[in-house]
């Protein structure tokens, strides 16, 4: 086959990829944010255990930012605690919600469908009232991750702004956790800016 044609296939495929594959803001539902408020919602994650003070997530990525951002995590939640708790986000009236759940679903073995059936209504509530989703993952699994094929699916199919698995390459790393599922600050601070690097062109 000549080279030539070899190389434009290429080409051709990869802009087809990107076209296709890589969210555009055309894409996200509620862009652009109808304010500048933006909630953290989600579990332990969110509220940053095993981070000194201000050194969670959250903190770092309001720094990065520039924004103030209201941590609503509660250590220990499932998706389906949340779902219970998503009126009181939409009580703040944000623009912008970031959810972080499921880590807690798989540990305590809540089926996997109830999980994300979960965190569709969740999104659904606040997409229903104008707020623009980052929607970020979490692991379900050790030996594989029986969950990023669902989150992607999701925040596809729901317009999120979307992170995978914000804790790849953490686990067994002693230098980035503080205990078996928390970061430490060295961890956060590369969650933080995963997050960033999603977030930076959709926050105005």
């Amino acid at each position: 086959m000549n080279r030539k044609y070899i190389v434009f296939i290429f080409v051709l495929a990869l802009i087809l990829g990107i076209y296709f594959f890589i969210p555009r803001k055309q894409d996200i539902k509620n862009y652009p944010p109808r304010n500048a408020m933006i909630v953290a919602f989600g579990d332990s994650l969110v509220v940053g255990y095993g981070a000194t003070q201000d050194r969670g997530f959250v903190s770092l990525l309001a720094e990065k930012l520039g924004r103030q951002i209201i941590n609503l995590g509660v250590s220990g939640e499932t998706s389906s605690d949340g779902l219970s708790r998503v009126q009181d986000v939409l009580d703040r009236s944000p623009g912008t919600v970031i959810l972080l759940f499921g880590g807690n679903d798989y540990l305590k073995k809540v089926p996997k469908a109830q999980t994300f059936q979960n965190l569709r209504n969740i999104i659904s509530r606040l997409q229903l009232r104008g707020v623009m989703v980052v929607l970020l993952g979490v692991r379900g699994g050790i030996l594989s991750d029986h969950y990023e094929d669902e989150y992607a699916k999701l925040a596809q199919e729901t317009g999120a702004v979307y992170v995978s698995d914000v804790l790849d390459g953490l686990f067994a790393h002693k230098e980035y956790m503080s205990d078996e599922v928390h970061p430490n600050d060295a961890g956060y601070a590369i969650i933080a800016d995963r997050v960033f690097r999603a977030m930076k062109g959709y926050i105005q």
